[in-house]
């Protein structure tokens, strides 16, 4: 379900919750207000989409709660997660909108969220009047890639156990939120072997 944050009945609340977002960070009254008229607020179900890969309508995705999840989807139809992002973290089409495409991939609900949107042109013009968040924005981006890439190159040079075993390491926040299902297709794993690999992990990983 989606509502005009203005509208919404919650408005004060997210409008606040908002203001904490590392993004906004330094943001004055007014400007907070002038994004709080730009944007949608989605109150979003585990597996619905957000983006469909392809599209032309193309949106930035702030998260205030919950967790979403970048997917693509092969010629032959398997879909494979990308990343997560968080509370506090965001979902952008900005590469895809700077070179006039469609979406490169999809956006999903990975467990229920609370997600505020505002199409990319409205997010790059009020990044134009504000160059605090359009610095902080642009970092945020090279650091996305940059674990992308890190994350594609340990799909290739680490076996089933390893890539399980980093991912717990690294985000043991994620491990008890996502089901396996997602786990297993960001770790490029069938379900029947994330499975597997984790019975074996999971004592070393309580030790820890």
């Amino acid at each position: 379900m989606k509502r005009l944050l203005l509208t919404h009945p919650l408005r004060n609340t997210i409008s606040l919750q908002l203001k904490f977002h590392p993004l906004l960070a330094g943001l004055d009254d007014a400007a907070h207000a002038e994004l709080a008229s730009l944007v949608t607020v989605h109150e979003v179900h585990r597996g619905e989409r957000l983006l469909e890969q392809g599209s032309r309508e193309l949106s930035q995705f702030l998260v205030i709660e919950g967790l979403l999840k970048r997917v693509v989807t092969g010629a032959n139809g398997r879909e494979m997660t990308l990343r997560f992002a968080g509370e506090h973290d965001m979902e952008t089409c900005y590469e895809a909108w700077r070179d006039g495409a469609g979406a490169g991939f999809s956006v999903v609900g990975a467990s229920g969220a609370l997600v505020v949107s505002l199409s990319m042109s409205d997010w790059c013009d009020f990044l134009d009047r504000h160059h605090a968040v359009r610095q902080a924005f642009q970092e945020r981006l090279v650091q996305i890639g940059t674990a992308i890439v890190e994350h594609a190159v340990g799909l290739l040079l680490l076996d089933a156990p390893s890539r399980v075993h980093q991912f717990s390491s690294k985000h043991r926040e994620l491990v008890d939120r996502l089901p396996h299902k997602d786990l297993a297709s960001y770790l490029n794993l069938s379900a029947e072997t994330f499975c597997r690999v984790t019975r074996r992990q999971r004592p070393a990983l309580q030790a820890a």
